[in-house]
């Protein structure tokens, strides 16, 4: 089989890379399955029925420890920004820096040309910018992963393969079915992979005294109640302040110098324009400046429209209108139609 039929393709345990596994050996690639684990110590069950799938489906598996990257760009990572009263999203960061970057790895040392995963997103090319290989929402608008792979390259998504970019989820669970894979109806993985319990214990068990009780403040000063420490709390958040109040109120700002957070109406959420801190764009500036682009500002948002702009060595995005959606440490992706153009982190 000529070296370009190779493809190393992340294997989770789950039905979708399962299946995205025999979808792509059915095409007459030569698959190499490979599970990427951030505690080798652990033989949990998603480490075996990958292990499973993989003998089922006659090709080779091996085990790659990332609990090294996996600990500073991700878990570390995550900490500090809620350190500084932001929002992560791990799971953006663990595509780029992890994830992608160990399976481009792997697939060098033996030799494959490809890379794949059984993510929901499409890689096509957008003749408006010379035929540039861009990443583009998949068929399954519910099920669409793009946002949290917006950081990948037109170099790299040349090299990208993803098996389920035409299928909704109940295809895939019928194709899984039907050749009997013992994870068929295996459920979608849920919440934080390394904070199982959430992200308020893991918070108290790694920064312990660091988390200090502190002040529930109108933007006026008047002091309305204590918050259990600032790093437990989120922009915009209405539920579980842990006091009792007469009316609705939501966090719109946290300071962690004064370990204070401030409370107050819906509308105060409101902006109009966001910074974007490590940026990443896959055109030129020249060319996105002159587009009305679509920016999500978050994962659950279906994005508003707006335009981006540079100033200052800095970069913008306003919106034509303003939204309520947007928190600093969260990721801003910039859509163009449906293809993905690239975002940042947010900041005000």
């Amino acid at each position: 089989m000529s070296e370009n039929k190779k493809v190393v393709i992340g294997m989770s345990g789950g039905v979708d890379s399962s299946t995205s596994a025999y979808l792509l050996k059915k095409q007459g690639f030569q698959v190499y399955g490979v599970t990427l684990t951030f505690d080798p110590q652990s033989k949990n069950e998603d480490f075996e029925d990958a292990k499973k799938i993989c003998e089922n489906l006659g090709i080779e598996h091996r085990v790659v420890n990332m609990s090294a990257e996996f600990n500073k760009y991700v878990v570390d990572n995550f900490i500090e920004e809620y350190s500084q009263g932001a929002t992560p999203s791990p799971c953006v960061v663990c595509d780029e820096k992890v994830k992608f970057h160990l399976l481009f790895k792997v697939a060098n040392e033996i030799g494959a040309r490809y890379v794949a995963t059984g993510h929901y997103a499409r890689v096509e090319k957008i003749q408006e910018f010379n035929n540039l290989s861009l990443l583009k929402m998949c068929a399954d608008r519910r099920k669409d992963q793009s946002y949290m792979l917006y950081r990948l390259k037109p170099s790299q998504l040349e090299r990208i393969l993803f098996p389920l970019r035409d299928l909704e989820k109940s295809q895939v669970r019928e194709i899984a079915k039907e050749i009997g894979l013992t994870v068929h109806d295996k459920k979608d993985s849920q919440g934080i992979c390394f904070a199982k319990e959430g992200y308020i214990p893991f918070l108290q068990e790694r920064l312990g005294d660091r988390i200090k009780k502190g002040n529930f403040i109108l933007k006026d000063g008047t002091v309305l109640g204590q918050h259990q420490g600032y790093q437990l709390y989120t922009l915009g958040q209405r539920r579980g302040l842990g006091i009792t109040l007469p009316r609705a109120y939501f966090i719109t700002n946290i300071n962690p110098a004064k370990n204070e957070i401030t409370l107050g109406e819906y509308d105060d959420l409101l902006r109009d324009r966001v910074e974007l801190l490590d940026f990443s764009l896959n055109i030129s500036q020249e060319e996105v400046s002159a587009l009305i682009l679509t920016g999500r500002p978050r994962f659950s948002s279906q994005g508003f429209p707006g335009k981006l702009e540079f100033s200052g060595g800095k970069t913008f995005f306003t919106y034509l209108l303003p939204n309520h959606q947007n928190a600093p440490g969260q990721h801003l992706v910039l859509y163009y139609k449906d293809f993905v153009l690239g975002g940042g982190k947010i900041s005000f």
